[in-house]
């Protein structure tokens, strides 16, 4: 379903290398967490599936269609299919937490409606049980700043599934949360992934998580794909070639 395909990144000015011919396919409905130090690439491998980054080189193949050289009507519909999950929830904080949700439908609706907050009376109720589903429905018109981090977290799922997406990106979900809501949000992630066969490609530093929620990893280092395997192959010689020789497992 999605091939990375010697994808290169390199930043100017300065010609650092964030991503060095990187390889891997990802089959419908894995569970993929990828993972590395901070500075690895995770994050720009992730930008770079929906095109928030520009690769300098190589190609991103979804059902056979190179996303890196559609052009911008053709990736606003491939956008509709990939939904995005970020560490710092980016949010409008001053808006309330069913425009935020809404805000998942922009790929669908008429851009001068989303101006004047105009959105059908079916999208409404749609995100309405989105937030239901990820167990803050009573939230809604609440403004999104006055919510705890994994209250917020669960808004930026509940927009993400807004856009019926094939494919969710979760760029470090959890990083900000402590290990109870971290748990929480990566069950409302594995629930999406198992019960609605969506694609999760998951960034993540913790190997118990990894451990405990994905079907395959990959792991970079300086840009370089060095792992790709299950999580029990994980051992301590390839966890130093991923984390460094200095690192001690705590996960």
């Amino acid at each position: 379903m999605l091939s990375i395909q010697h994808l290169t990144k390199i930043y100017s000015p300065g010609g650092v290398k964030a991503l060095d011919d990187v390889t891997f396919d990802v089959p419908k409905g894995q569970f993929l967490a990828v993972i590395g130090l901070s500075g690895s690439g995770k994050s720009t491998l992730l930008r770079c599936i929906n095109r928030l980054i520009d690769p300098t080189s190589g190609a991103i193949l979804l059902d056979g269609q190179d996303i890196t050289r559609a052009n911008t009507d053709e990736m606003r519909r491939v956008r509709r299919r990939i939904g995005m999950v970020f560490q710092h929830f980016n949010l409008v904080h001053r808006s309330s937490v069913l425009t935020n949700v809404l805000a998942g439908r922009l790929g669908y609706i008429n851009p001068a409606w989303s101006l004047i907050n105009r959105f059908p009376k079916a999208d409404i109720e749609k995100a309405k049980k989105q937030l239901e589903r990820v167990g803050i429905g009573d939230k809604a018109e609440q403004r999104a700043d006055a919510l705890s981090g994994g209250q917020q977290q669960r808004v930026g799922i509940a927009r993400a599934l807004m856009q019926d997406p094939d494919i969710i990106l979760a760029d470090e979900p959890v990083a900000s949360l402590d290990p109870v809501l971290a748990h929480s949000i990566m069950q409302h992630l594995e629930k999406i992934n198992k019960e609605d066969g969506v694609t999760v490609l998951c960034s993540l530093h913790f190997l118990d998580l990894v451990h405990r929620y994905a079907d395959r990893v990959v792991a970079l280092n300086n840009g370089q794909l060095v792992f790709d395997g299950l999580p029990s192959e994980i051992d301590d010689k390839k966890f130093k070639e991923i984390y460094g020789k200095d690192a001690e497992r705590v996960g």
